[in-house]
């Protein structure tokens, strides 16, 4: 991955030492309540709250209720204005009254997707984790072996059912391609779930078994019928809506008729091929593109050759 393509993937900066060995402390959650300088991010949802300057707000252990899920998120690694170097972090899962007990202003809460951009490396990288991390614990709170609640443990990073069995957090491998044939035009789709003149890149999980490269071959395939070869891997960013690492690609068209793409009708409801000059006279008007914080823009520029000047 180039550096001018890494500093196109906003919810990949990171500025923030997890710190997993502080995980297993014992009583790990006291210690953390106990010291002062710890911060406590409260996340509602996929939801945060941002001070004016737009950097995440932050609170203390004594505005987080007793029994919420919380997760050690790591230490700052860097100074900043508002917590010096080694400073510990922590996400709180709040309820609703908790939220409302922090912030009662329900457009004070802000989603991950809307301002990713716009947050500080340590911030981007706090966020992120503590995203994915809330949608985990949102749906592990039984034990898939057992059916038996879980209960917390390692700093939230570990969540154990009564008979001993632990389980982890997972993140779901999927690959998103830039595609482009012998005029060097890019392939993009329409998903049915969108507006029909938005178009983003084909994408897809990755199967038990499948090599990231076959995965590559395969999605293009069944979304519009076209041959590729030769991918090539750019990049990787997390994307935790709910839990997926997305791995950018590019790859050629095989030659052939380029006619010939087509959607496969449930998922992608079209496919076409943009020229350069496309792209620029019709982006943002009769052609919606995924947004900056996507590793899917990150894609389209690189084709490109430079930033899009659209939202």
């Amino acid at each position: 991955m180039t550096v001018e393509f890494a500093a196109r993937l906003p919810l990949s900066r990171n500025d923030l030492d997890r710190d997993a060995e502080f995980r297993t402390t014992p009583d790990v959650e006291r210690v953390l309540r106990d010291d002062p300088s710890t911060r406590y991010l409260p996340v509602r949802g996929s939801e945060m709250l941002r001070n004016a300057d737009g950097t995440l707000r932050f609170v203390t252990a004594s505005d987080i209720s007793d029994g919420t899920v919380t997760l050690y998120l790591g230490r700052a690694v860097s100074d900043a204005p508002d917590a010096p170097a080694g400073t510990r972090f922590v996400a709180a899962f709040v309820d609703a009254a908790t939220a409302d007990a922090i912030e009662p202003d329900d457009d004070a809460w802000e989603s991950l997707r809307m301002f990713g951009t716009e947050l500080s490396p340590r911030d981007q990288g706090l966020a992120v984790e503590a995203v994915a991390m809330a949608n985990w614990h949102a749906v592990h709170g039984f034990s898939p072996r057992t059916g038996s609640a879980t209960d917390v443990v390692t700093g939230g990073w570990v969540r154990r059912d009564p008979e001993g069995h632990e389980h982890f957090p997972r993140t779901d491998a999927a690959i998103i391609v830039g595609v482009t044939d012998a005029d060097d035009r890019i392939l993009l789709g329409s998903n049915a779930a969108w507006d029909s003149n938005r178009y983003s890149l084909l994408a897809g999980f990755v199967e038990p078994g499948e090599s990231l490269e076959d995965a590559v071959r395969r999605e293009v395939w069944e979304e519009s019928g076209v041959h590729v070869e030769e991918p090539e891997y750019l990049g990787s960013q997390p994307w935790p809506f709910p839990a997926s690492l997305m791995l950018g690609f590019r790859a050629r068209a095989v030659d052939g008729d380029p006619t010939t793409a087509r959607p496969d009708g449930v998922e992608i409801l079209d496919v076409r091929w943009f020229s350069r000059e496309e792209i620029r006279d019709r982006a943002g008007d009769t052609l919606l593109l995924p947004g900056r914080t996507s590793i899917a823009r990150a894609i389209i520029e690189e084709w490109y050759g430079g930033p899009l000047d659209l939202p």
